[in-house]
């Protein structure tokens, strides 16, 4: 569990630069001239800033080239070492799967399965039906 901190005594930009070292030499640079993997890094690093207890991540690899999604998935590894809830939605399911300790598998609006990611791999037909592995 992590240390409580004392309120408005967050990161700071040096541990959100320690996380996402290309955010530091592109600290001038607009944000609406960021690719979509450093927009990525700068809104997790943003909200790193608050010093949350828990964050949600709303697929978070969408549309980023695999070294970047390797990148980012080695971050939240990184953060969730550190004690930080993640609460990752994700269509990778093998990234997704790769980050975390339990899984709900929704198909259509529904929960079709809920459980450790463990047991998760372990079901064929769960992984070749829904999750396409």
């Amino acid at each position: 569990m992590r240390e409580k901190k004392e309120k408005g005594r967050g990161p700071g930009l040096e541990r959100v630069y320690e996380l996402f070292p290309k955010l530091k030499l592109m600290e001038k640079r607009n944000a609406g001239t960021l690719s979509g993997g450093e927009q990525q890094m700068l809104t997790v690093g943003r909200t790193l800033m608050g010093d949350p207890e828990f964050i949600l991540l709303d697929e978070p690899t969408a549309g980023l080239a695999p070294i970047i999604v390797r990148s980012l998935g080695d971050q939240i590894r990184s953060l969730k070492k550190e004690g930080l809830t993640i609460l990752l939605a994700e269509q990778n399911a093998l990234l997704a799967m790769d980050l975390s300790d339990r899984a709900y598998v929704i198909d259509k609006g529904t929960i079709v399965y809920e459980g450790s990611v463990e047991k998760l791999r372990e079901d064929d037909n769960m992984m070749r039906g829904y999750l396409g592995v």
